[in-house]
């Protein structure tokens, strides 16, 4: 399906801004009845069409004038109605420097810009911050990072790694094919699955770059050539975080490295709600479906407060608080002075190898087994995990497959709220030459469904007889309510959301031939976790 531009909001004035080599990018300027003041400009550079319905740039922007901002929607180059090249992540810190530059000269504005912006158009804030041009004064990047869509990288340690997911690769065959959007899926019952993307070559009649630039052999791009935005001129940063949030490593992977750089940590401010990466709320432990004014209102209150502070000196730094998170299945937000919270009690549970999590270690001397069968491969819960919580879907049955270890806790006598890290770390095997591992962490209702907490992958190269090896199963703020148990899963694929492994130690995107594999995990396995105290 090809999704082209949409038609231009009533409310924008649209021009062509020429960059530094001359191509010029597509951008709406949306002014305030009373736009013959100079004013503060919030700016957002996006991939997916600034007048369509995929981001919903002209109700934000309505939102934003209403307030007294100006907003500047700019479609990054080569995309819908801009100029120039389609190259995911290399263009965008110069570009957005030269529109930076542009909007400063513009009698609407008094010289002062933000930005904001989701995902690719979160990313595109961190390469204009790498710039360092000093109109910049603020950013609010949502459920991204500096890193967002970068292909799996190796530990130090040379042996364990990234997973990838389906979507790294083909993102750029969807939404960088071309100035349109083409969304289309794989035929992934048939291998090599790299002739699928071909065969869509052949169909819309022109190759991506971005394709063939990560495959078969990637090439590194030099996302930001003026230098690391981190180490940059610290502005003041909103992180907007989702605890089911597809995307979420990049962005802790961020929140790790800006608490270890004091300037920049004096800068940062974090909001995490249960969200998903599309916006979707987990209210009263059900899926949201509003997208209405309310919704809208929602989304950006917490941005608009946050620039209203930095950008137009409304109320003092300390009337933001340094992080609000909402603790999931509660009402409203929680507030500390940094994440994670005091007050955390380590809890530490054991897999044992009759399927208990257990405060204390199994009988031992055993050693679990179950098969990886690339042409048997362990479901995705919910492909579509961009919107995961639209569906929260029940992963009961999955605790009945034989390719699934499931470990169950005993149900709780009291609410239990869990915050901070999770982590999985045992000694795991197989007589194949890579093996992958995917743990889910699930809630136990009482009806006997199993919904998401939380999850974690992990590749192992080489793992003979057996490795020990940590898996990161990212950062929870959960309660966990009376009755309910915890329950671990322990899996080599997750397909189609994951590249599975076909058992030959071949790039799974060109393997034809597979070969199942025995996966091993030894005695003594532990999960760790934190809890509230009280």
């Amino acid at each position: 399906m090809r999704v082209g531009p949409a038609p231009p909001h009533p409310l924008a004035r649209q021009s062509m801004v020429a960059m530094r080599d001359g191509v010029r990018l597509a951008t709406d300027v949306y002014l305030p009845d009373d736009g013959t003041d100079a004013g503060p400009t919030l700016l957002i550079r996006l991939p997916y069409d600034k007048c369509g319905e995929i981001a919903f740039v002209p109700q934000i922007a309505e939102c934003a004038i209403a307030r007294g901002y100006r907003v500047v929607a700019q479609d990054v180059r080569g995309k819908f109605r801009s100029e120039g090249e389609r190259l995911l992540f290399a263009n965008e810190g110069r570009d957005g420097y030269d529109t930076i530059d542009w909007i400063v000269q513009q009698p609407w504005s008094d010289g002062i810009v933000g930005m904001l912006g989701d995902s690719y158009y979160g990313y595109t804030q961190w390469a204009a911050l790498a710039t360092g041009h000093p109109a910049l004064r603020a950013i609010v990047p949502g459920v991204t990072g500096t890193q967002l869509g970068a292909l799996p990288r190796m530990a130090a340690d040379g042996r364990t790694g990234e997973v990838e997911a389906g979507m790294q690769r083909l993102y750029g065959t969807t939404f960088f094919h071309g100035s349109d959007i083409y969304f289309w899926e794989p035929d992934w019952q048939r291998r090599p699955y790299a002739d699928s993307v071909e065969e869509f070559f052949e169909a819309v009649g022109f190759r991506s770059d971005a394709w063939d630039m990560w495959f078969p052999h990637p090439v590194v791009v030099d996302r930001f050539p003026d230098g690391n935005p981190l180490d940059a001129r610290p502005v003041p940063t909103l992180l907007r975080l989702g605890w089911w949030d597809n995307c979420g490593r990049w962005q802790w992977e961020d929140v790790a490295e800006i608490a270890r750089r004091s300037a920049w940590a004096l800068n940062t401010y974090m909001l995490i709600e249960s969200r998903d990466h599309d916006g979707n709320l987990l209210e009263e432990g059900r899926p949201s479906q509003e997208h209405g004014g309310r919704e809208m209102e929602r989304a950006l209150d917490p941005t608009l407060e946050f620039f209203d502070v930095f950008l137009r000196n409304a109320a003092p730094p300390e009337s933001i608080p340094r992080v609000r998170w909402n603790l999931a299945h509660t009402e409203g937000w929680q507030v500390c002075e940094s994440w994670p919270p005091g007050g955390i009690e380590p809890r530490e549970l054991h897999l044992t190898t009759d399927g208990r999590l257990a405060p204390e270690p199994g009988p031992g001397g055993t050693e679990l087994q179950w098969t990886h069968d690339p042409d048997d491969l362990v479901p995705s819960p919910y492909p579509a995990t961009f919107n995961f919580l639209t569906v929260y879907p029940d992963e009961q049955e999955w605790s009945e497959r034989p390719d699934v270890l499931a470990f169950s806790g005993e149900p709780v006598q009291r609410d239990l709220d869990l915050a901070g890290a999770v982590r999985l770390r045992g000694t795991f095997g197989s007589d194949g030459p890579v093996l992958d591992l995917f743990a889910r962490l699930l809630d136990v209702w009482p009806d006997g469904s199993a919904r998401l907490i939380t999850r974690g992958q992990l590749r192992v190269i080489e793992p003979g007889a057996g490795v020990e090896v940590e898996i990161e199963l990212g950062q929870v703020g959960y309660r966990l309510q009376a009755g309910h148990a915890l329950r671990l899963h322990v899996a080599s694929s997750e397909f189609p959301e994951f590249l599975p492994q076909p058992g030959t130690g071949e790039n799974p995107w060109a393997a034809v031939q597979t070969r199942p594999n025995l996966q091993t995990l030894q005695e003594g396995a532990r999960l760790t976790l934190g809890v509230l105290d009280g």
